[in-house]
């Protein structure tokens, strides 16, 4: 037999068995096959399998060293294959998450999140800064970090404010240059009032057969223990959350007071040599962004910590967009689900106890204060606030400036 009937046949052969053996059996059939064949078997086996010499060869060693051993099922050795791309490049996560921050979508009662850009775009523009990687290794790192597809969804009425995606870009703009710079970010809101006592809770955990615990079977609130009412603050740079749970009113000055309890047990550690602080809020409730008595409050905490404050509300009706809603509020209310809120310190402790694999701090505790409803601020009190609007929707982003305080005679 000459070498083109010999390559001819291994080449059959080849093709045949190709699909039954995985990577060790290869080699080691096609080493077999060189060996057969003798002087120049190594070479013509290559050619007619597309194998590598240096792989026919290994492939003979295994046989000559593994003729008394029991078979291995290892067909790789212990580390070996393609590194995660994740691995040959560290800074590829970071760069995808900021390309899709700007857009993400989320249900604020849900830790899953997604994003409406295509994997093809984002691996074209990770490419344009420098990181190689496919559609396919994007979708897999999508996955990791909790996107997915979603399709679109008839939920919502009337239309969106035509500035509404433009905020959201500026308000993106100011967190990383705060965060580039050092300075904290934080994002607030008011969760959702809870009945505290022995009230039936969403959601199901384990238990013996037969001994579901037993709540109340109406929701009216009880008159002696009420409700709580959660305010919380979270720092985008640390990931840690702080939340107050009110007792009385939410009022613009209970929000604020969270907010200088946040900063006096959290971030006043975390930021010592903080100047300014960037506040992201919704545009109503106690922290909206026409109240004016949030803003007299926060230029009292701005006198007060002698900081400058900056404030960035969403545009109406896009509160789900806050990062507090799904990177805090999403895990504290999977953390207490099927729990009954028995009292003021059962909340506390669960909220204390909410934490994520990425690494969630959360601390909490009552805030007993009695906050007073309706509190009128006047035009006088109004004028004389240190506040600038910016060029930019000024009824949204403004900036509140520390006051000095007068000399002391």
């Amino acid at each position: 037999m000459d070498r083109s009937d010999a390559v001819v046949g291994i080449r059959n052969k080849y093709r045949l068995l190709r699909s039954e053996l995985d990577e060790r059996a290869r080699r080691l059939w096609a080493a077999t096959e060189a060996t057969t064949i003798g002087w120049g078997g190594v070479s013509i086996v290559s050619e007619a399998t597309g194998l590598a010499h240096t792989t026919i060869r290994k492939g003979a060693r295994d046989v000559a060293n593994d003729m008394d051993k029991p078979a291995s099922r290892r067909i790789r050795r212990s580390g070996g294959g393609r590194k995660s791309v994740l691995q040959t490049d560290p800074g590829l996560s970071e760069a995808l998450e900021s390309l899709i921050e700007p857009s993400t979508r989320g249900d604020p009662e849900s830790a899953l999140r997604w994003t409406c850009k295509s994997t093809r775009r984002l691996s074209g523009e990770l490419k344009q800064q420098g990181h190689e990687v496919g559609p396919t290794s994007v979708r897999m790192i999508l996955h990791e970090l909790e996107y997915s597809l979603q399709a679109n969804r008839k939920t919502r009425e009337g239309a969106d404010h035509p500035d509404r995606d433009a905020q959201f870009r500026y308000i993106n703009e100011r967190v990383n240059t705060f965060l580039r710079s050092g300075q904290p970010v934080i994002s607030v809101d008011t969760k959702k009032k809870e009945l505290v006592g022995d009230f039936s809770n969403s959601g199901r955990e384990y238990h013996k057969q037969g001994a579901a615990i037993k709540t109340r079977m109406h929701d009216f609130a009880d008159k002696e223990l009420g409700k709580a009412i959660p305010y919380g603050v979270y720092d985008l740079k640390s990931n840690e959350g702080w939340v107050a749970v009110g007792i009385n009113h939410d009022t613009a000055q209970f929000a604020v007071n969270s907010i200088r309890r946040w900063w006096t047990e959290m971030g006043c550690s975390r930021f010592a040599r903080a100047t300014r602080l960037l506040i992201t809020a919704d545009a109503g409730g106690s922290n909206g962004s026409r109240t004016r008595l949030w803003k007299l409050s926060l230029q009292e905490l701005a006198d007060e910590l002698s900081m400058n404050i900056t404030v960035c509300h969403f545009p109406p009706g896009t509160s789900k967009w806050n990062k507090i809603e799904h990177r805090l509020f999403s895990f504290i209310t999977q953390n207490w689900r099927g729990k009954p809120l028995y009292d003021l310190a059962t909340i506390v402790n669960l909220i204390s106890h909410t934490t994520t694999s990425a690494g969630l701090i959360v601390k909490s505790a009552i805030d007993e204060a009695v906050y007073e409803k309706g509190i009128k601020v006047t035009d006088e009190q109004l004028a004389v606030l240190a506040i600038t609007p910016h060029t930019y929707h000024g009824e949204w982003n403004y900036t509140i400036r520390r006051r000095r305080k007068p000399l002391l005679e």
